[in-house]
């Protein structure tokens, strides 16, 4: 087994594992222009599990400072290492894209994002806003049962609505004292002990790391749907990720999706709430 392993790990360097569906996806995307919020990312890359860089056209990027712990230093201008490929650089706060014109771009791409925003349904009618009629949008969003996360109660839907009717701003500390309690620190490579986790958190406006709301599959069907987005493609890749595509739709059908017997909601324990 344990030569099996290495075996894995020597292929892997040279082959790297794609999502089931990553054909279809890419053909999708390709030639086309996109936005990356929160990137550059792996995932995209050549070697990660879903290479869109390798077949967009173009691609911008949007980073909330000019210094985050993912990118180190940023400087905004035609700086953003995507691949071997340049593209511009914002520094702009993802829920408040005010430098970009409304249908901008044919693909909004976003990886381990979303999450980091305390206003989710703000930040994604600000992509919304800025993509093109039938655009493309590319979700990564970790579950909340493979993270640190996974002693936290699944965020209701009705939650991120009342979030966004209040404008509730990215300063917002609700669930600080809930994310102190339940972080789970032995998975959590970017904190070595309780001290560290308090101080990182209440630094948040300026680091945002937080996760400031804990997703499942069926909060992100809800989601899709909320927006009036036709979901394309939906599957989950270890051990983590929700991989979502959905297209701009005004009269999606995603009637699929909302039934609880469906394979998808069958990995994850929290997934199956829909059955009670």
């Amino acid at each position: 087994m344990l030569l099996l392993n290495r075996l894995e790990v020597e292929f892997r360097k040279y082959f790297p594992k794609k999502i089931r569906n990553a054909k279809k996806i890419l053909s999708l995307l390709k030639g086309k222009k996109g936005l990356e919020i929160g990137g550059p990312s792996h995932s995209f890359s050549h070697k990660g599990f879903l290479p869109v860089y390798d077949v967009l056209k173009t691609l911008d990027g949007c980073n909330f400072g000019i210094q985050t712990v993912w990118e180190g230093q940023l400087t905004e201008g035609n700086n953003y290492s995507w691949g071997n490929k340049k593209g511009y650089q914002f520094i702009n706060d993802g829920s408040q894209l005010s430098a970009i014109k409304n249908n901008s771009y044919e693909v909004i791409l976003s990886c381990h994002s979303i999450e980091h925003f305390a206003n989710p349904i703000k930040a994604l009618k600000e992509w919304d806003r800025v993509l093109a009629e039938d655009g493309y949008m590319l979700l990564v969003i970790p579950h909340k049962d493979g993270t640190f996360d996974h002693n936290r109660p699944v965020t209701t839907f009705a939650h991120l609505l009342n979030d966004f009717e209040l404008n509730i701003p990215e300063t917002d500390n609700t669930h600080f004292e809930e994310i102190i309690s339940l972080h789970d620190i032995q998975m959590d490579a970017g904190v070595k002990n309780m001290e560290e986790l308090k101080d990182r958190t209440y630094a948040n406006i300026d680091n945002r790391c937080v996760h400031h709301h804990v997703f499942n599959t069926p909060l992100v069907v809800e989601l899709a749907d909320y927006l009036s987005y036709q979901i394309i493609a939906l599957q989950h890749f270890n051990p983590f990720n929700i991989v979502i595509l959905l297209q701009k739709s005004g009269h999606p059908n995603n009637s699929r999706y909302k039934d609880p017997a469906n394979p998808i909601y069958q990995k994850f324990p929290s997934d199956k709430i829909w059955e009670t």
